[in-house]
């Protein structure tokens, strides 16, 4: 972006450098609308960077939440096997113990 306003403003002091020979007022006039050009292009450059700056921003955003739900989703399968593996844990003690002779 900066280097867009650096062309702008060396547009804009040669369109000065050349309007030095035509009559001031029409010299000026050129001078203005030269500057009000490149400023609308430097207008035109931030919107742009701030368009980019939005759009990364709400990538951003997606990808954190895709990873969030990613993390409850392994968080509750993890969960579930556990719950799963306990549970035969208890069946197999229990087993056990029904089989365990009695003294």
């Amino acid at each position: 972006m900066n280097a867009k306003i650096a062309l702008a403003a060396a547009l804009a002091a040669l369109a000065i450098a050349g309007c030095a020979k035509k009559e001031p007022v029409e010299a000026a006039q050129d001078a203005a609308a030269d500057a009000a050009a490149a400023a609308g292009e430097a207008g035109d450059a931030a919107a742009a960077a701030g368009d980019a700056a939005m759009d990364a921003t709400s990538d951003a955003v997606d990808a954190a939440g895709d990873a969030v739900d990613a993390a409850g989703d392994a968080t509750a399968e993890a969960a579930s096997d556990a719950a799963t593996a306990t549970g035969e844990a208890v069946e197999e003690a229990g087993e056990a113990i029904q089989e365990a002779p009695s003294n």
